[in-house]
């Protein structure tokens, strides 16, 4: 009898245990599926992690968990479809066949396992509206991997300017287009591959001139638009050839009306010349500003260069216009998908506003609170319109006339007792722009001269105490515009802008000081072409416009202040290293100088491109070296600018601040 007992004891625990097992499984498997509907979810909710097959295969592992934890139970069949179901969605992504195979191996594997449970019916479905599989799958995947293939090598044609000097490479990105098309020409990537060949060719027509390839953009945009009506591209096309665009007008602004009673101070400025384009119009892509309460730099963006008129409009209360208006009409433009109105409110500028004032001229208006002057000039490559705007500078003083022999009475500077407190250091380049390549496998301008001028930030800081601002500290894209906007915004005393010289004569060496000013020598043309990123043919257009922007009191000091820099580099790097050329002080239209509110300079430390100079540049001890002669450079042109603030306060007035 007690042993039966032990018996049914034994049974009746073994049943519970069994059945505990079968409830707990079954809620562990339902806990899964969720988490692995909730990862589904999110996925489907981010088109950018769909790009990446790990996401999927994240989702796809957590319903196969599902399967594996309760193969018999009731949650297995929907872990395995909805298994199924992602790789099918990969596959439209992806177009592998081995990822429509699986969702097919998938749904037949429910169908033969599971034949009661609900989803042997969907499975059924599935299978019969899967995509079919054809050797087209191939070539769709290969068109797509060769689209940005292609893509990646036109967005590295157009940023650098001098690949874009060379037909050559032009037809090499149209090529790789042209493979997109010809892998697939029936399939979803054919159209797109055509119309990157299209607007790769108008590009190009812009630089060359040809009337050819504006003709083939021409065919190929036509191509599209009668063999591909239903792409997305078909209409993209059409727009390219009929010239049209979405029409934004300025709400009812009247400045159209007022130029009669605009101010006479009005410029119309062409860039480069070009023949017309008429494959389509200047894109206004964005609009940018820095400020602080006397300067601001306002910057429009465009996708290429065109002609454009600025006027300046009185206020007039009677339209309820109770502040000056300033506006630049772009010639033959579209406004891009952009911000219309940029709120900027310092003490100068309320905001700027742009809009399609016609079907083929943007304008934009900056309204305008106060100002003393302002500046309006085009840089190239990319094309964009820089406007500075100066307010009233506090404590005026006499500005000291010229004797009749045209020279200066005495340093402006010295006159008014500047003081030099804060510094701004530019190392050059930086991010995508490489800057001059060097001598040596791996080494660039941008890495070296930031070293450089971390350094030169150091001893400054030690040596001379001044306030040391950097416009880059790590490996980060500036333009040009940007830089000089950083100096004035930050009122700056001196701006020195450091870079490593290069040369295609590999024996090129020494050392040389910029500052900004007209030059007819073609060497430092070259330079500044360089730096610029530009064409010697841009340098020289600029410099007709540069007479506007010159004011002699800081070219004066940028000189002074070249002088002493270059004298004093040449003099302590001499004294530790043998061949120092010395090749002077120099001036050119540096972009990166323009506009600078401060004495400003320039320095091409060394030949980056040379051999030993090359060598050097990379040695902290070189870099340490250079930084010494700039900083007693530095020290001499404070001395002489202000010898009583120099040598501190007498002694009997004790320390200051």
């Amino acid at each position: 009898m007690s042993k039966r007992k032990t018996f049914i004891t034994i049974l009746l625990c073994c049943t519970v245990s069994v059945f505990w097992s079968c409830a707990s499984s079954g809620s562990t498997s339902k806990n899964l599926f969720f988490q692995a509907e909730a990862c589904r979810s999110e996925l489907r909710k981010s088109p950018d992690k769909q790009k990446y097959r790990s996401y999927w295969f994240g989702c796809i592992r957590k319903f196969e968990a599902v399967h594996q934890q309760d193969p018999s139970g009731p949650w297995a069949a929907a872990g395995l479809f909805n298994m199924g179901s992602l790789y099918e969605e990969l596959y439209s992504h992806s177009y592998k066949k081995e990822d429509r195979q699986k969702a097919e191996n998938i749904y037949r594997q429910i169908v033969k396992e599971y034949p009661a449970s609900i989803y042997k019916k969907r499975a059924l479905a599935a299978i019969k509206n899967l995509p079919k599989y054809n050797h087209g799958s191939d070539d769709i995947a290969s068109a797509k991997k060769k689209f940005f293939e292609a893509e990646a090598s036109y967005t590295e044609l157009l940023s650098h300017p001098n690949k874009q000097k060379f037909r050559s490479y032009w037809m090499e990105s149209i090529k790789k287009f042209e493979s997109v098309y010809r892998q697939d020409p029936s399939g979803p990537w054919a159209a797109a591959g055509l119309y990157m060949m299209g607007n790769l060719y108008e590009d190009l027509y812009k630089h060359s001139f040809k009337e050819k390839d504006k003709q083939k953009a021409k065919e190929l945009f036509e191509k599209i638009v009668h063999q591909y009506p239903d792409s997305a591209y078909s209409k993209k096309a059409e727009n390219k050839l009929k010239g049209d665009i979405q029409s934004l007008i300025l709400s009812r602004e009247t400045e159209k009306s007022n130029d009669k009673a605009a101010s006479t101070k009005e410029t119309t400025v062409s860039a480069e010349p070009e023949k017309e384009n008429n494959s389509g119009l200047t894109t206004v892509t964005g609009i940018r500003y820095w400020s602080n309460p006397d300067y601001t730099r306002v910057v429009i963006d465009a996708d290429r260069a065109t002609s454009f008129q600025n006027n300046l409009l009185k206020k007039d209360p009677a339209i309820d216009k109770s502040h000056q208006r300033l506006y630049i009409d772009l010639k033959n433009s579209r406004l891009g998908n952009i911000k219309k109105t940029i709120p900027i409110n310092d003490s100068l500028l309320k905001a700027a506003r742009a809009g399609q004032y016609t079907p083929d001229t943007v304008r934009v208006v900056i309204d305008i609170n106060s100002f003393e002057d302002y500046n309006i000039f085009s840089l190239p490559n990319p094309f964009r319109i820089v406007i500075d705007v100066r307010g009233q500078i506090s404590a005026k003083k006499d500005i000291p006339k010229k004797d009749r022999n045209g020279q200066d009475t005495a340093s402006i500077a010295r006159q008014l007792a500047l003081g030099v407190q804060r510094i701004v250091i530019d190392p050059g380049h930086g991010g995508k722009d490489f800057g001059a390549p060097g001598y040596f496998k791996g080494v660039h301008e941008k890495k070296v001269v930031l070293e450089i001028a971390k350094k030169l930030a150091e001893k400054i800081r030690q040596e001379l105490g001044c306030e040391v601002i950097l416009t880059r500290e790590g490996d980060t894209y500036l333009t040009l515009e940007e830089r000089t906007a950083i100096a004035n915004t930050k009122r700056g005393d001196l701006f020195i802008s450091i870079h490593a010289n290069a040369s295609r004569n590999k024996r090129a060496f020494g050392i040389e000081t910029y500052f900004l000013n007209l030059t007819t020598d073609d060497e430092s043309i070259t330079v500044a072409a360089r730096e610029n990123a530009t064409s010697k043919k841009n340098i020289s257009e600029l410099q007709t416009i540069l007479n506007d922007l010159l004011q002699n009191a800081k070219i004066n000091e940028s000189s002074r202040l070249a002088t002493y820099v270059q004298k004093e580099l040449c003099s302590t790097l001499g004294k530790k290293y043998n061949r120092i050329n010395n090749k002077g002080v120099k001036r050119a239209p540096f972009y990166v100088l323009i506009g600078a509110q401060m004495p400003a300079i320039l320095i091409e430390t060394s030949f980056i491109s040379n051999k030993i100079e090359c060598q050097r540049l990379k040695d902290a001890k070189y870099q340490s070296t250079l930084c010494d002669g700039i900083v007693s450079g530095i020290r001499k042109y404070i001395k002489e600018t202000q010898p009583t603030a120099y040598f501190g306060a007498p002694a009997d007035e004790g320390p200051k601040g």
